[in-house]
């Protein structure tokens, strides 16, 4: 499928069209999804941490390896 293509000046306009429709999030906003990455990511690296633990022992136990 082809897209017509706009001139330069046209496309420019359209633009600054799109980005006057641009809304970005606030400072608070900002910092309550970075906590809550940072915290997302803290409990994800426990719960794997927790999950490799109990397989590596599983696994030592049937292979025999004392450890």
């Amino acid at each position: 499928m082809l897209m017509a293509k706009a001139k330069p000046i046209e496309f420019l306009r359209q633009v600054r069209q799109e980005l006057v429709k641009v809304t970005f999030p606030s400072r608070k906003e900002t910092t309550i999804s970075t906590i809550m990455v940072i915290i997302m990511v803290v409990i994800m690296a426990i719960f794997f941490l927790a999950v490799d633990q109990v397989l590596s022992l599983g696994i030592r136990a049937l292979l025999g390896l004392g450890g």
